[in-house]
């Protein structure tokens, strides 16, 4: 999720992390895979994005399946951060451990976040293979890949957690004690909201601002918001979406659809009343409007720059971690110009799944 490693010193002290996740030189896309107990571990690489691996909780209204398996887990490459973090009280899953193979050592540690997500920091000691140790290149090339067009994927830009009501505070405040972010950007229930349902939402970053982490809950509205659906099929907090970095956003989204990718619809009216909306507009979009709303890409954009997003389907059968394709064009924000469109959209999926359900005075569902 990044190349580079993000330095950040506060207090005096100073330690790295930058995303895990690697694109393979020359571009393109490849796997690489660890023979172990339980078969085959493939690692997608960037180009394709890397989502975290874990069991998954049960549905809404049943007990969690499968904690005692293993954790979710977003992966960092680090310096001395888990050592830090334990000083400043993080919760340490497991210590420390070295794997190695010729190319050289690497130092493991996992320490605990929101819900049943960890936190998984790796130190390179000077290794020099091609990802981690016992990891090795594929035995064979799929003959089909180079037939399918190129996702156009290069790098993690975020990671959003969704978490229950009024958890939000504690777990940004986590991120600032453990791992020395610091809010970068923030919005409330009053600007982020439609007719039915709001959230409020905190984003935290590292020193270098590489790696940001919107936290997300649900706030009281006319109906149930997704945020709350979310955290009922999943059990508890956890990651709600991954958001992958193009520079070509109009030929990603192209050529993913090809590759059977499915994401959200966006309701013709949209793109009306963005063109009305940027004739007054400081900024100019480079790309055809015409095109975008074919594709179904959003824009959101200030009086410095723009940005464009969509969002797919839900990756499984319960509606809880989807995916987000991004391209910025000189802004940092996340889409809050967009929020009541893709609310909108989102909550039409919802309905379709009998959960846009009325709240009583007490916040409890009343089916209907």
């Amino acid at each position: 999720m990044g190349d580079g490693m993000a330095v950040f010193r506060r207090n005096g002290h100073a330690c790295t992390l930058s995303w895990l996740c690697r694109k393979p030189r020359g571009g393109g896309s490849s796997l690489c895979w660890a023979p172990g107990a339980r078969g085959l571990l493939p690692r997608a690489s960037a180009e394709e994005g890397e989502r975290p691996r874990g069991q998954a909780a049960g549905l809404a209204g049943q007990p969690p399946r499968g904690r005692f398996i293993h954790f979710h887990s977003i992966t960092f490459w680090v310096g001395n951060a888990k050592q830090k973090a334990k000083e400043r009280g993080a919760v340490v899953v497991k210590e420390p451990w070295i794997e190695e193979d010729k190319h050289g050592k690497v130092k493991f540690a996992v320490i605990q976040t929101y819900g049943d997500t960890t936190h998984t920091l790796i130190e390179k000691l000077n290794y020099k293979g091609l990802f981690l140790p016992g990891y090795h290149a594929p035995l064979f090339k799929d003959p089909l890949l180079p037939k399918l067009p190129n996702g156009k994927l290069n790098f993690i830009d975020h990671v959003v957690g969704n978490q229950p009501d009024l958890q939000m505070v504690p777990v940004a405040d986590w991120y600032q004690k453990n791992l020395l972010f610091h809010r970068f950007w923030s919005v409330d229930d009053k600007q982020l909201h439609t007719e039915f349902s709001a959230l409020r939402s905190i984003v935290v970053t590292n020193y270098e601002e590489t790696i940001k982490m919107p936290i997300n809950e649900p706030a009281a509205g006319k109906k149930k918001s997704q945020i709350q659906e979310y955290v009922d099929y999943y059990g508890g907090a956890g990651v709600q979406h991954i958001a992958l970095n193009t520079s070509d956003i109009i030929t990603a989204i192209t050529n993913l659809k090809q590759r059977g990718m499915q994401f959200m619809d966006v309701p013709s009216s949209y793109y009306q009343m963005l063109r009305e909306r940027l004739k007054t507009a400081k900024i100019k979009v480079k790309e055809n409007i015409d095109k975008l709303a074919e594709l179904k890409i959003l824009v959101d954009f200030d009086e410095k720059g723009y940005l464009l997003q969509i969002f797919t389907k839900p990756v499984q059968d319960r509606p809880t971690l989807f995916l987000e394709v991004i391209q910025r064009h000189n802004h940092q924000g996340f889409g809050a110009g967009n929020f009541k469109s893709l609310f909108e959209a989102i909550e039409f999926d919802q309905d379709a799944r009998g959960n846009l359900t009325v709240l009583n005075p007490s916040g409890e569902t009343n089916l209907l």
